[in-house]
């Protein structure tokens, strides 16, 4: 791994760029005056006169971060597949088509403070942190599933699990043993369990229909893996009896990724039919094909890219966004079905999306090889 001993520039193109316009935080703010947890934003032209004349606005600021929009640029030089937050929020990672994985502190001054180098042997699809922080997993188009230790920048384990590309993985705690699921372009879905010495997977789903397998996730209680492919369809299997509990319909074009609600009673899926639909995944649904919201306003663009999509955190789920291919970002309130948020400020397809696990964070990452880390709830003063 190559660690980065020193900040970051936080020059217009460097890395950890905080976007803001000529900001200042008031002196009274330091000292907790009536002011506190406020940014004073001066907006003005060149020149002395003009400055004198600028517009004040005050913007509540909602995170730790050092400005409400955050560039994080210049640690790759190929297109970000994914992006996600560790468990505990502090640090975040980003895999590409370069075959690295670059590592990020969230918050100020939001360092680059690694990147692993050469992972896998072709493009990097998807990324997975373990649920103490201290692992990575990333799948690759070279079909192979690796492990790597955080701390020292070393590979753990290295499995050859699927024959074809690995397009997406998922972590769980089931019945006390850490589990990761993969899915793969040879139409199966594997379970892993990478504390076993074994390089064989404890558990196989295969349906034999041979359709690749693009999006995987796990049930809140482990018990469950919902498995989507370019059939449209996504298939509940449980975990004990390997067997197909239920299949879930309503896309008509293949299916880019799935996201658990954090109380676990919904599954969001996207698809490149541009379509976000949340199901209702509790045991027993009311109604039949348990379709809860039917959500449009999010292109997949033409280049088939599986983006990502996922649930806000902080709030107990009340949001979810997906990234797209008119390179922004929506966000839906679930309960009103509604866009809550169009972010702009990519340059490139949005892939990757992710929300903090305790503030109102987003995170998105680009085919422009950038991301970017936002406050939802900040005003909008781009």
């Amino acid at each position: 791994m190559s660690v980065r001993k020193s900040p970051p520039p936080t020059t217009a193109a460097g890395p950890g760029t905080a976007i803001v316009k000529r900001a200042r935080v008031d002196d009274e703010d330091e000292e907790g005056g009536d002011q506190a947890g406020m940014m004073t934003m001066t907006v003005a032209s060149s020149g002395e006169g003009q400055r004198k004349n600028a517009l004040i606005r005050s913007v509540k600021r909602t995170s730790g971060l050092e400005a409400p929009i955050v560039s994080l640029s210049g640690a790759h030089g190929a297109e970000i597949t994914a992006c996600k937050f560790d468990p505990s929020g502090q640090t975040l990672a980003a895999c590409s088509v370069d075959r690295s994985i670059s590592l990020w502190k969230t918050y100020p001054p939001h360092d680059n403070y690694g990147v692993i180098p050469n992972v896998h042997k072709m493009a990097i699809l998807d990324i997975a942190y373990s649920l103490d922080s201290e692992v990575i997993y990333s799948v690759s188009a070279d079909g192979t599933l690796i492990a790597t230790d955080l701390r020292t920048g070393s590979r753990i384990n290295k499995y050859s699990a699927h024959y074809g590309a690995l397009n997406s993985i998922a972590v769980t705690i089931s019945g006390g043993r850490e589990l990761v699921l993969t899915g793969g372009d040879d139409g199966i879905a594997r379970v892993w369990d990478l504390n076993l010495d074994i390089k064989e997977p404890v558990v196989e789903f295969d349906d034999e229909r041979d359709c690749p397998v693009t999006a995987v996730e796990w049930s809140k209680d482990g018990n469950q893996c919902f498995v989507g492919g370019i059939d449209n369809e996504v298939k509940v299997w449980d975990l004990r009896s390997n067997s197909v509990l239920y299949t879930l319909r309503g896309h008509t074009d293949t299916i880019a990724s799935l996201s658990l609600s954090p109380s676990g009673h919904y599954l969001a899926t996207y698809s490149l039919d541009s379509a976000l639909i949340i199901y209702d995944v509790r045991p027993f649904s009311s109604d039949p094909t348990r379709v809860y919201r039917s959500l449009t306003g999010a292109p997949s663009g033409f280049d088939n890219n599986l983006i990502r999509t996922s649930w806000s955190k902080h709030d107990n789920g009340a949001r979810i966004a997906v990234g797209g291919g008119d390179r922004t970002v929506t966000v839906w309130d679930v309960d009103t079905g509604k866009i809550a948020y169009k972010l702009p400020g990519h340059k490139g397809t949005v892939t990757g999306v992710d929300f903090h696990p305790r503030e109102p964070i987003i995170l998105t990452g680009s085919k422009d090889t950038n991301m970017l880390l936002g406050e939802l709830d900040a005003q909008d003063f781009s």
